[in-house]
């Protein structure tokens, strides 16, 4: 069982570059008990991709949600902006 939630969600946008993406993440458990961190990226309004981790232990799957977000981060991945669109 998982002892709190982890979900992060973050998006990268660049307008003169035309870029939008967001990458999502979550850790949950299987229906055996273990820890399963998945992982969701593609571009903002699209379906996107997605990956599942199996870990036999939650520390292992803490472990490479706070490596994948530090990286996120590291690239310009930010929370969403509640601000609305500039016309």
């Amino acid at each position: 069982m998982i002892s709190q939630p982890y979900r992060l969600y973050v998006e990268r946008t660049d307008a003169t570059k035309n870029m939008a993406r967001y990458y999502a993440m979550e850790i949950s458990a299987t229906l055996f008990g273990d820890a399963c961190l998945i992982r969701t990226w593609g571009r903002i309004g699209q379906r996107g991709q997605c990956k599942i981790h199996l870990f036999e232990c939650e520390k292992e799957a803490v472990d490479l949600f706070l490596q994948l977000t530090r990286r996120k981060r590291a690239r310009g991945y930010r929370p969403r902006s509640m601000e609305p669109p500039v016309p």
